[in-house]
């Protein structure tokens, strides 16, 4: 198997991953809230995951990162939800998403480095 299939083999098995684990926060929260906290931790995890990834196997940054990250995330969930919840409420809600997934990217990755040698 090529290096290039091994990857997309890795971030397909992720992707599916990261899909079912969405689906089930989402059952467990849903609506707008639910996508909040799916995005807020998968930046949290990408925070972990910048810092963590250079000692891992080179599979692990597609796999983790494109496939279970990207699975897991949703930008068109978060974009509906902004439609749907008209001008006031979706505008706080487009600056927070974005406001608390940079800090929760931000703050990880910190931790992360202070953490792990």
């Amino acid at each position: 198997m090529t290096t290039e299939n091994r990857v997309v083999a890795a971030v397909a098995l992720g992707g599916g991953l990261g899909g079912a684990a969405r689906y089930g926060v989402g059952l467990a929260v849903p609506g707008v809230a639910g996508v909040l906290l799916v995005n807020v931790v998968g930046c949290a995890l990408i925070g972990v995951l910048l810092v963590v990834a250079p000692r891992l196997h080179p599979l692990a940054r597609p796999f983790l990162g494109v496939g279970v990250l990207g699975g897991f995330t949703t930008f068109s969930a978060y974009a509906l939800d902004a439609v749907e919840l008209g001008d006031r409420r979706a505008a706080a809600y487009l600056v927070a998403s974005v406001l608390l997934g940079l800090s929760a990217t931000a703050a990880a990755a910190a931790l992360t480095r202070r953490v792990v040698p």
